[in-house]
């Protein structure tokens, strides 16, 4: 990696700078007081030429360019932009429907969801009442604090009324009438774009009766699950609850509920207005996933960012083709496809894998939230995995033993192991610690810190008994 000088780094902020101005000016936007001065501090990629973070790269030709088409379009981003673009229409094509109908159409198309669990859309949004006695709610997880991934930021940065869009058909679908839009604390600028959206598309009419707020978060990644979010979003502390009851039956201030992943509800317009057999046929690999799938990229590639692809593609045309390939010199030691809480593929795993549920799964990972995190074989594997159990151990909300004990004595132990303390019983200690992890909690927070050790312990076992023999000098203070 080439080190920028303060002049070169000072003309790439200038430029990001430069160019989010006429954005702005190109679509009426005046610079909102919410988004921080630092936030136009973005750095060079350093390596693979000259283009700025912060702002999308041209669309490869190997992307299916789907919900990602006008990202970097300024004008997009306002409500007279977006209808120029044919925005809403699917909207209003979906008001003429039955809400059983729209179900039926997303049932169909094979949409699933795109915030992790990848769980059948249109299946979800059945199981709340047909009969309707008691308010329905839709809560929307904008939240995004998966470490790895950034989509959802993009699509409400550059797309916002394509995400409201999505919101009105869903809440047709599941007859509510107040949605409520949980985004990230720390996504000061995307929620300043959704106010001006959401403003514009009420002044507009486009939401008729429907109430759509936005929530902001309070940084918590465990609001990131649907349960703990739909507390925070009740004003209460933001933790998991026991299922059952489900949502759909007893959700946010204890009526039915459907949550939905950002990226999930803003394929639905597509959907509705093309058909579900068009979004069906888009797949390289398994039927059981269709469409396309943004995947943020990062680490050590050369051209980091969000790719949208057609699901099934592989991993290794991604990371080779699409990101241009690891640093000069360097090779593919590992990747994480999904988020950091789903486990680790060595580099020989990587290059086999096809981006799908089924061809994660087939390979011993997920897909999750695509969030594709990229080594090299610079990278020390035991510090990462520490810093991943680190995090976890921070964020976990403490309801749960299991969780709170175990991601606190994973982080111990492996800090004690990179502190040139460790033993070799330490290894199978984090091994049962894991497993009493897995499986036993409320929600999956403790699963996700067990993964990557679980994984990075069979794989790169050799690095963690370097530490212990001695073979590796100390990185962390005993």
């Amino acid at each position: 990696m080439r080190n920028l000088s303060n002049a070169e780094c000072g003309v790439g902020n200038a430029e990001w700078i430069v160019r989010r101005r006429e954005s702005e000016l190109v679509s009426g936007i005046e610079p909102s007081p919410s988004i921080p001065h630092s936030a136009f501090r973005i750095p060079h990629w350093g390596w693979g030429g000259a283009a700025v973070m912060g702002f999308p790269h041209k669309p490869h030709p190997r992307e299916t360019v789907l919900l990602s088409r006008y990202f970097g379009d300024p004008e997009a981003t306002t409500h007279k932009g977006w209808v120029k673009r044919g925005g809403y229409e699917a909207w209003k094509q979906a008001q003429t429907m039955a809400p059983a109908a729209i179900t039926e159409v997303v049932k169909e198309s094979g949409l699933r969801g795109r915030g992790g669990a990848g769980f059948p859309t249109g299946l979800k949004w059945s199981f709340m009442p047909k009969e309707k006695k008691r308010p329905h709610y839709l809560c929307v997880n904008a939240d995004e604090s998966e470490p790895g991934t950034f989509k959802d930021r993009e699509i409400m940065r550059w797309t916002p009324h394509a995400l409201l869009e999505g919101v009105a058909i869903a809440m047709r679908a599941i007859q509510a009438e107040v949605a409520y839009i949980y985004i990230r604390g720390e996504f000061t600028e995307p929620f300043a774009i959704m106010e001006r959206a959401l403003a514009e598309a009420n002044q507009a009419g486009v939401l008729g009766d429907l109430k759509v707020y936005l929530h902001r978060g309070a940084g918590a990644y465990i609001c990131g699950e649907e349960t703990a979010l739909m507390s925070s979003i009740e004003g209460k502390r933001g933790n998991p609850r026991i299922k059952p009851p489900f949502p759909a039956e007893r959700g946010v201030f204890g009526m039915p509920t459907t949550i939905n992943n950002v990226e999930t509800l803003a394929a639905v317009p597509h959907i509705v207005k093309r058909g579900a057999p068009w979004y069906k046929a888009m797949s390289l690999s398994s039927p059981k996933s269709t469409g396309t799938k943004l995947l943020s990229v990062c680490g050590h590639v050369q051209k980091p960012g969000n790719y949208e692809v057609t699901m099934g593609f592989p991993l290794k045309d991604l990371l080779y083709d699409l990101c241009g390939g690891m640093r000069p010199g360097r090779t593919l030691k590992a990747c994480i496809p999904g988020g950091s809480s789903v486990p680790i593929l060595n580099g020989e795993e990587s290059e086999s894998c096809l981006l799908d549920y089924e061809g994660c799964i087939e390979k011993g990972t997920m897909l999750g939230s695509g969030g594709v995190i990229v080594f090299d074989d610079s990278t020390d594997m035991v510090y990462q995995i520490m810093r991943l159990a680190r995090f976890y151990a921070h964020e976990s909300c403490a309801q749960c033993t299991q969780c709170r004990e175990g991601t606190a004595w994973t982080t111990k132990i492996l800090e004690r192991i990179l502190g040139g303390q460790g033993k070799m019983p330490d290894l199978d200690l984090l091994l049962d610690l894991a497993d009493n992890m897995t499986g036993k909690t409320i929600c999956v927070l403790s699963d996700s810190c067990a993964a990557p050790v679980v994984s990075g312990l069979k794989k790169f076992r050799g690095e963690f008994e370097d530490y212990i023999t001695g073979k590796r000098q100390p990185v962390l203070a005993a």
